[in-house]
């Protein structure tokens, strides 16, 4: 018997535009992706919920981890999600929520996920985090939301995702929550970029106090000779924690200020008045995607990399960006 929460095929899936080819960061974190192709899917605009990277923050030796905050999914598009209590094999809470229409956000190992064939399936034991959409036990096959689409695994690795065969006795049950949309909410569009105004506010509230990137820039240098002695596979970790989050972020920002110039009411009458800010986060986000094969060649040849013009330049624009935002609030 198959199971499932949404009528979706993997192979005529067409993805969220913040996922498009043309993003200089097609994909962001695996939690913030996930759930722009879910709100997608549901026929929602994901654009909506981004204000939250507004406040990301350099935190000491990564950048803030964003993620939607659960009750903004609730107030903006009427999602409900709860933490699940995983007291049974996993497989089991899929059939039973599944058919009832409701879908489970559960961390997994991505080393038996195949959409990421070439980087860590079967090569890599990372966790990631993947909706599960549709189940069908006898067909040993899932349907699933991850990074930027929409996939589907069967066989082996189904059964090593839900713990069928192979199993660690020492497995911990990964962290889940259960997503419900029994409440959703399609919010006429000027409603719904209205309430995310409101949500923008909010977060630029809670910014740093600082420019983070000045701290950032400090910490590299300090950090550049670990980076070094360490190697590439370090220094692809600490890259993930730092450059992805930061430009990702950064791609976010610039995007969904468009988005809201589009609208007018309220943040801006024309694109020209937050043109200064979505500039700036531009500035962040190329350089970010660029400094990490700089960053690279810096720490495979052990040599001196002089950073100082291009933190002065990021630092520039997110000051910018924040007084641009600043005249809006």
């Amino acid at each position: 018997m198959r199971y499932r929460a949404l009528n979706l095929d993997p192979l005529s899936y067409q993805r969220h535009a913040l996922h498009a080819e043309d993003c200089q960061w097609v994909e962001k974190n695996c939690y913030f992706d996930v759930w722009i192709e879910l709100i997608h899917a549901l026929g929602c605009d994901p654009y909506a919920v981004i204000p939250v990277v507004s406040a990301l923050d350099f935190e000491g030796d990564q950048w803030t981890f964003f993620k939607p905050p659960l009750n903004e999914l609730r107030e903006l598009y009427g999602i409900e999600v709860n933490e699940m209590t995983a007291w049974r094999p996993m497989l089991e809470h899929a059939q039973e929520h599944l058919a009832a229409g409701k879908m489970i956000a559960v961390e997994a190992d991505a080393w038996w996920l195949p959409d990421v064939a070439g980087t860590d399936y079967r090569q890599n034991h990372v966790k990631s985090t993947i909706i599960l959409v549709d189940v069908d036990p006898e067909a040993r096959r899932l349907g699933y939301f991850h990074n930027a689409s929409y996939y589907s695994l069967d066989g082996e690795d189904f059964d090593r995702t839900f713990q069928l065969s192979g199993v660690d006795p020492a497995f911990l049950p990964f962290f889940a929550e259960l997503v419900k949309v029994d409440r959703l909410l399609r919010r006429p569009p000027e409603e719904l970029a209205a309430i995310s105004r409101g949500l923008l506010r909010r977060h630029l509230a809670r910014r740093p106090h600082d420019n983070p990137i000045e701290r950032f820039a400090a910490r590299f240098q300090r950090d550049l000779p670990e980076l070094q002695a360490r190697g590439l596979e370090h220094y692809h970790a600490w890259a993930f924690a730092n450059l992805r989050q930061l430009g990702s972020a950064a791609e976010l920002m610039a995007l969904y200020l468009r988005w809201q110039a589009a609208r007018g009411n309220g943040i801006a009458t024309d694109a020209g008045v937050l043109a200064p800010a979505v500039s700036a986060y531009e500035t962040i986000s190329a350089g970010a995607k660029s400094f990490i094969l700089k960053a690279a060649r810096a720490v495979n040849s052990g040599r001196p990399f002089e950073t100082a013009a291009i933190f002065d330049d990021w630092a520039g624009a997110w000051q910018q960006a924040m007084s641009t935002l600043e005249g809006i609030e």
